[in-house]
Parts: structure tokens; sequence; C-alpha cells
């Protein structure tokens, strides 16, 4: 029975898989490979990488290396060097992530597309995971079931900023606090959440009200589209120019899982070190480990063409479809079982 369920696995992420080849195929996107030993990894505060060193046979000076945690910096690299539409089934790898819905080591579908924006990603992705839905689903029918209710997978997703999700679900007017950290505290207290201890960052107190009240709101009978990010949040994509206080960002929520985290992406070289300086910072405050800036990667950004480009957690995407409650469900050799 055992090994009956592991074969069922691994034909559910071999049929996923050859639907993700075969749609963005369709969509002009070309296959990529690149490395998964990386001289820096991403610099995300709330992400650790898994240091490797490597040693020179017969000699010669030893170096740093990371597993990627993220393909992204090395396929940006290509989009200044002029591919136009890339994607990969990339394995990452993240220290200390052990949940339901987190594996050290993962798989990763990015792609990237230049002369577009946030929305022509969105819009790929959606007809990816529609035609994905209607491939592997009994009957072609693109609907799932998700803690005992109906979701339907077929286009056009829901669609909400994320000040009109705080409106909705939290009854926190977002707008009004442009930044504020006090004042976001106080409208999240005034509408009966917890908005954590005085003196909280901004982005704390409001990922506090969004992980209780917004996020488990998101994506119920239908996915839904969260887009525009306080600029606060808005790690490597471009803010509104009409705007400056939001980021041309999105998330895909669907069936209690956050499937994907995408942008217009920054082409300004200047900006994105300044950011990447500032994570830098935030994880020595955080005692977290430090990490190196890619050069390479911020010599790109100031070639790159205008793009938008997208992670999805394909692992998670397999949990949508074949309705399995837990990462390890749809891995063949999850962490648990395998180091233990």
């Amino acid at each position: 029975m055992q090994s009956e369920r592991r074969r069922e696995r691994a034909r559910a992420r071999a049929r996923l898989s050859a639907e993700v080849r075969r749609i963005l195929g369709g969509l002009g996107y070309e296959e990529v490979e690149t490395p998964c030993l990386v001289p820096a990894p991403g610099m995300e505060p709330h992400i650790d990488a898994f240091q490797a060193t490597f040693v020179p046979e017969g000699g010669g000076t030893s170096r740093p290396l990371w597993l990627q945690n993220s393909p992204e910096y090395a396929m940006k690299r290509l989009l200044a060097e002029g591919f136009e539409r890339v994607f990969q089934l990339a394995r990452v790898f993240r220290n200390g992530e052990v949940s339901r819905t987190h594996n050290p080591e993962f798989t990763m579908l990015e792609f990237y597309r230049a002369g577009t924006d946030y929305r022509g990603i969105m819009a790929d992705l959606e007809a990816l995971v529609d035609g994905a839905a209607r491939a592997l689903l009994p009957g072609g029918e693109p609907r799932v079931t998700r803690d005992g209710r109906a979701l339907s997978l077929a286009a056009p997703f829901e669609t909400l900023t994320v000040a009109e999700a705080f409106r909705r679900h939290a009854r926190v007017d977002l707008e009004a606090c442009a930044g504020d950290a006090d004042r976001l505290a106080r409208a999240a207290r005034a509408a009966g959440h917890d908005p954590g201890p005085p003196g909280e960052a901004f982005d704390d107190v409001f990922f506090r009200v969004m992980l209780d009240a917004v996020e488990p709101r998101l994506g119920v009978d239908r996915p839904t589209w969260l887009v525009d990010w306080p600029a606060s949040m808005a790690a490597l994509s471009k803010v509104k120019a009409a705007d400056p206080r939001w980021a041309e960002r999105f998330e895909l929520y669907a069936g209690g899982l956050e499937l994907a985290n995408g942008f217009t992406e920054l082409t300004d070289a200047r900006e994105q070190r300044a950011r990447l300086l500032e994570e830098q910072a935030l994880r020595r405050r955080l005692g977290r480990p430090g990490y190196p800036l890619d050069e390479k990667f911020l010599e790109a950004v100031g070639r790159m063409p205008e793009a938008g480009g997208v992670a999805v957690g394909f692992d998670r995407l397999l949990m949508l479809l074949t309705g399995a409650a837990s990462i390890e469900e749809v891995l063949l050799f999850p962490a648990h079982g395998f180091w233990d």
C-alpha cells in the first residue's frame, strides 16, 4: 500500500511537470538550468541558506558557497543577456524550514518575461494553473475540494489590492496609515486585532494582522490575487509610479496555501543595491547569518529590460491539485522520513 502511494505521488509530480513545460512552452518560454551552488544567496531577512565550502583539489584558496534559495539572481542575469522568456523547475534549499507547507529541499517554478509587468505575469500564471487543473483533475473539471469546500481553479481569479483586503477582512484602513506603525497599531487594536507590543515596526504589525485576519480568508472559493503591497515590502519589485506608497508585487492564494510571489522587476541597480544593503543590515540585527552581495547580479540589474517574474511553490501547487494536506504527501522522500 505504501509503495503504491509513492508511485501515485511520482506520477502526479511527473504529470504536473509535463503540463508546466507544455503550457509555458506554448506561451513562448524557454526552459533553462542555473547553478544550485551560488556565491551569494537571496538576502530575504527571514530565510536562511545552507552553506557549503568549495575546496580546490590539489590546494588553493577555499571559498564559501551556498545552496540557492531561489534561482532568481541567475535568471535575471539571463534577461540582461537578451533572453526574453525563461522558466525553470529548480531545486531550492532553505535552512530550518520544516512544517505542513515547508521542506528544507523543495521545487520552485520560476519564470520571467521581458517586455511586461506584474499583470502580464499574472495572466501567464493564471493560464498555467487553469490549464494544469483541466489536464490533471478528473473529467477535465478545474475544481478541487479544500477543507470541505469546493474551490474553482478556472480563470479568471479574484483580484484584491492589499488595501482592499485589509478593509474587507480586517476592517483596517491601510491607506490611512501610510506606513506609520503607531497609526496601524491603533487601527488594528480598534478593529479587535492584537498589534503586538508597543514599538513594533510597521511591517511587523502589518503581518500580525495579515496572518490573523486577512490570509485565512483569501482563496476560499477561487484563487485570489493579492496585489499592490506596501512599498516597504517591495523586495525586488518596482514601486508604482502613480502612487509610490505601493509596490507592483502580487501573491497568489488558494485553498489555504500561498502559491506564488511575483513582481514587476526592479531595473534600477542603485536602488536594488540600497535595498539589499538594508536587508543585509536587518539580517545582522536579527542575529541571522550574513551573506555577501551578488555583484554580478547587481551589474546585470542595470541592463535588464522592463520585465515581470514570479516564483511558484511547485510542491504546494501539487498539494492543491491532489488534495494533499501536507507537503510530505507529495514528496517521495520528505526530510522527516529521509533524514531520521
